[in-house]
């Protein structure tokens, strides 16, 4: 097994004054100093350990990065979407920073009766036209309204770049509303958007723990979402249209940026 390795919560002086307990009378900067000698500092916990990497999730990526390769070559759209944490819709903190002045003032908890909705942001990344776009949802992450945000990426953007005869390549995360065990995801892909836009559809799931990083999932750092326009994507360029529009798949407002 090993020998353990030392592990303490206590405080630099509760340290010292435990050790003068023993007659070792030192100050505190020598407790830090003889931890560092030692090779001891304050840690955290580290996500290392993964939960498995066999032959078969090689296997998925390898399939999906064939997949990608294939549809790039015959000129067909590529999209990846994933949904994102819930925003509470008011002046609130959130996290990163950015270069300024003074720091923006914002309020010093995050009561949700404060604030004046939730909002449920989908992302849809266009890797070939490097080009992202944002659905917000109002009330409840479905698979319906992931279908509708896709659905309506399709008519506005998607039909218009690559043409109405195309064959679409969805690649997306393995949980969530758009997860691979989901039927109604799979249902409403055919009833809402395959069968209505006569669209041949492709999803491609990646392995768990896989996570999906792009332009349209980084968010206005270090700004306080006090609108739903407020939940545009940073570094994709100037607004190209609002859209407000009641989805009957599960009455959600649908913000297209």
């Amino acid at each position: 097994m090993g020998r353990r390795r030392p592990r303490t919560h206590r405080r630099l002086r509760q340290i010292a004054q435990a050790l003068a307990d023993w007659g070792l009378i030192i100050s505190t900067n020598t407790v830090r100093r003889l931890l560092g000698q030692l090779g001891i500092g304050l840690r955290g916990n580290r996500k290392e350990i993964s939960s498995g990497s066999g032959p078969q999730r090689d296997r998925q990526f390898r399939y999906i990065a064939r997949q990608r390769r294939r549809f790039v070559r015959q000129a067909q759209p590529i999209i990846s979407v994933d949904s994102k944490k819930k925003e509470l819709v008011g002046c609130f903190k959130n996290p990163g920073r950015s270069w300024s002045a003074q720091p923006m003032r914002v309020k010093d908890h995050d009561f949700r009766s404060e604030a004046l909705g939730m909002a449920i942001p989908y992302g849809i990344y266009d890797p070939q036209a490097n080009r992202g776009s944002v659905y917000v949802g109002t009330t409840h992450d479905t698979p319906e309204f992931a279908v509708a945000s896709i659905g309506h990426w399709w008519r506005r953007q998607g039909k218009l770049l690559y043409g109405a005869d195309s064959h679409l390549l969805i690649l997306a995360d393995s949980g969530g509303s758009n997860g691979y065990r989901c039927r109604a995801w799979k249902w409403a892909l055919q009833e809402r958007l395959v069968d209505p836009c006569q669209l041949p559809v492709t999803v491609c799931h990646y392995p768990t723990g896989a996570c999906l990083l792009h332009t349209s999932h980084r968010g206005n750092r270090n700004r306080p979402f006090t609108s739903m326009i407020a939940l545009s994507p940073a570094g994709t360029g100037a607004v190209s249209g609002k859209s407000h529009r009641r989805s009957a798949a599960g009455a959600k407002k649908l913000v297209d940026i």
